[in-house]
């Protein structure tokens, strides 16, 4: 039986004391250990950034590609074979401005890959631009007098592109951390999990306001499958028309989370949430089983191998000596 010391490998840790993506690393190192994963088995691809740099520091099979490519690569993997475990890692920058086509064809294809995006709202490695998560009015080094870009929502994006499951974690709660990594591990699909990760040097405490320990309890909405959506001491949300509005938890018409639903569009809402207007959402957003890439590409092999041994069969049955 493996523990996590059994996933670290010999590479010296080289993020930025405080990162958040430590917390990330000793995660996932837990999990695979405690659902007794192999290391020959497993595999972690990523592309450039900060977190890209995560599978030096597992000691299982990786590849550290290139910018915005990960996906590509992931899907390769798997498709040659099927039995791996494949984890993409990936940063809001590296998926979501130059891998934004990539990132989006693997959620639609549904191969079974899981894809962590550590989201900061900024480029960290390249030392300090704005990203395309960054707030409106993000103040960085590409952007000395204040974003004007609306930013963009992850999730939305997974939503949109009918992804199997969604999920979003953040780096500062280990345990609801673990739970998001083990489900998305247990999921038969393309699974994607926003971590909303600290970066200490160029946008510290970016999250602080929603998911800082003394804010969480107030601002974050812990999502749980057929449970009324609560959250803080007395809130909730509801549904005004197709609009999700605060409202109190004594409210008879507070909407009840349904993680298996036929569609995504209860979690485009929610990934769709504004603070400070809304809650954060936290967990699993949206969950289905439906036929993945690697299964409809070996339904697709299995009938071509079979057309081939009937030709052959028709052709023997046909030939003659001269």
């Amino acid at each position: 039986m493996l523990n996590r010391k059994d996933y670290i490998s010999d590479q010296e840790v080289k993020w930025c004391q405080g990162c958040g993506d430590f917390n990330v690393l000793k995660t996932m190192q837990s999990v695979l250990a405690k659902m007794g994963k192999t290391k020959h088995n497993t595999v972690f691809v990523s592309g450039i950034g900060c977190s890209s740099r995560f599978p030096y520091y597992m000691d299982t099979y990786g590849f550290h590609t290139i910018h915005g490519r990960a996906p590509t690569i992931a899907t390769g993997i798997k498709s040659v074979n099927p039995e791996l475990d494949v984890w993409v890692v990936t940063g809001d920058g590296d998926a979501l401005s130059i891998g934004g086509n990539h990132f989006i064809h693997a959620i639609r294809r549904n191969q079974d890959i899981k894809i962590l995006l550590f989201n900061n709202e900024i480029y960290g490695l390249t030392k300090g631009q704005y990203s395309p998560t960054s707030s409106q009015g993000c103040v960085s080094k590409s952007t000395p007098e204040g974003s004007i870009d609306y930013p963009l929502r992850p999730l939305t994006i997974a939503a949109a592109a009918n992804a199997s499951f969604i999920a979003r974690t953040s780096d500062n709660d280990p345990k609801h951390m673990a739970a998001i990594f083990e489900a998305a591990a247990n999921h038969k699909g393309c699974a994607v999990i926003e971590i909303l990760q600290n970066c200490v040097i160029f946008n510290d405490k970016v999250h602080e306001p929603y998911n800082g320990p003394k804010q969480r309890k107030e601002n974050l909405l812990y999502l749980e499958d057929k449970q009324p959506m609560f959250y803080g001491t007395d809130m909730a949300l509801k549904l005004s028309g197709l609009t999700p509005e605060v409202t109190h938890s004594s409210d008879k018409s507070v909407l009840v989370h349904e993680v298996n639903t036929s569609n995504t569009s209860l979690a485009y809402m929610l990934a769709n949430l504004s603070y400070p207007q809304c809650p954060v959402p936290v967990g699993v957003f949206h969950q289905t089983q439906r036929e993945t890439y690697d299964q409809l590409l070996d339904k697709q092999q299995s009938k071509e191998k079979l057309k081939k041994s009937q030709l052959m069969r028709l052709l023997e049955q046909n030939s003659y000596v001269l």
